[in-house]
């Protein structure tokens, strides 16, 4: 029996011991020659991750402190915060918090946002930005980006935002050939880090539109990252333990090689897939728009989630997760993202069908 609880949740999931290691290297100064060399040894790796040839910034905070900081760098007019689950939901909430002007264009939890959908609001004028976002964690739909990202050549004006967190990594991403404005992940979900960590990518378009807006703040202002990016340099005081751990999961990624790990999260999402079906439960994503980093699945047969996740934990020392927000106990969340391997889902399999037949 394992010494500790593994996590199969969405976020945050499973951390490798290899990982924590390479994060307990010694402390450096984040001014010194040593940390420069530590972020340009990053950059490279990141650009070919994000699919870009701009730089690539790391921010010591979740990935909601760069969601808010797109924001407050780049809406002036009016954001259309797109809206299918919780956290697609919190980013209207966050826009209003912000004193921002802001509408939803909200659909039915388990749906995707479309782009007709999308370009049907932005046809008004009534928007200077669009927020999305890709893998809409709460309910494993996986939102058609590319299609969306074709907008932009309608709407260039418009700054188009998308929160990769539960995506990045799992499938390829590409950010210069989406042609979007910003791109941006955490340290948490499929990179298989602790918390605290967000990365994100910029476009010359977002760049130009900081600098007309005064109040974007200084911790998050995307000019100040740029400045010091330039440098190889964070604008404040970054969490050096966490970019240790980012560039050993990074040579593991490249080790490995990115269509490989792509390949592989689909085929450990298939396998859950699998179990699913097996069961007779039923998807909460419709097909065509499902996460490969993880599964939201329906609770159809109407089992005691919340005794089903209590009794998997007690029996196996594993944890999914009973469901979020308004649809706990309604569905179950499964993830299959970061450094699982088939040997790995094989064994959660065996005890969720344990479990299963001991409710």
């Amino acid at each position: 029996m394992r010494d500790h609880v593994k996590l199969f949740i969405p976020g945050p999931v499973e951390v490798s011991p290899d990982t924590y290691a390479a994060m307990s290297a010694p402390m450096m100064g984040h001014r010194s020659k040593d940390f420069t060399k530590l972020y340009a040894d990053i950059q490279p790796k990141l650009q070919a991750l994000f699919g870009t040839k701009q730089q690539t910034y790391i921010s010591t905070s979740s990935a909601w402190g760069i969601m808010e900081g797109s924001l407050r760098n780049l809406v002036k007019k009016k954001v259309l915060n797109c809206c299918c689950g919780a956290f697609s939901d919190k980013w209207y909430d966050v826009s209003l918090r912000c004193g921002k002007q802001a509408e939803e264009l909200k659909v039915e939890w388990g749906q995707p946002i479309l782009a007709e959908q999308i370009a049907k609001k932005l046809a008004t004028g009534e928007f200077d930005a669009v927020t999305l976002v890709h893998n809409e964690t709460s309910t494993g739909v996986l939102n058609p980006l590319e299609e969306i990202a074709k907008l932009k050549q309608q709407f260039p004006d418009v700054m188009f935002i998308v929160d990769t967190v539960s995506s990045f990594t799992t499938v390829p991403m590409n950010f210069d050939a989406l042609g979007i404005d910003v791109l941006l992940t955490g340290s948490q979900k499929a990179f298989a880090m602790p918390p605290g960590m967000a990365l994100f990518a910029a476009s010359e378009a977002a760049y130009a539109r900081a600098a007309t807006i005064a109040d974007r703040g200084y911790y998050f202002d995307f000019l100040e990252f740029k400045a010091n990016g330039d440098k190889s340099m964070t604008p404040s005081t970054p969490c050096i333990a966490l970019i240790y751990g980012l560039l050993h999961q990074l040579n593991k990624f490249f080790a490995e090689g990115l269509e490989n790990r792509y390949a592989r999260h689909a085929k450990l999402n298939s396998m859950v897939h699998s179990w699913v079906t097996k069961h007779g439960f039923e998807f909460l994503a419709p097909e065509g728009y499902r996460s490969k980093a993880l599964t939201c699945v329906k609770n159809n047969k109407n089992i005691d989630v919340a005794k089903f996740v209590s009794l998997l934990k007690e029996r196996h020392k594993i944890a999914i997760d009973g469901g979020y927000g308004k649809i706990s106990g309604k569905t179950f969340r499964i993830s299959n993202m970061g450094d699982e391997t088939e040997a790995s889902i094989s064994e959660l399999i065996a005890a969720l069908d344990d479990t299963l037949g001991a409710l």
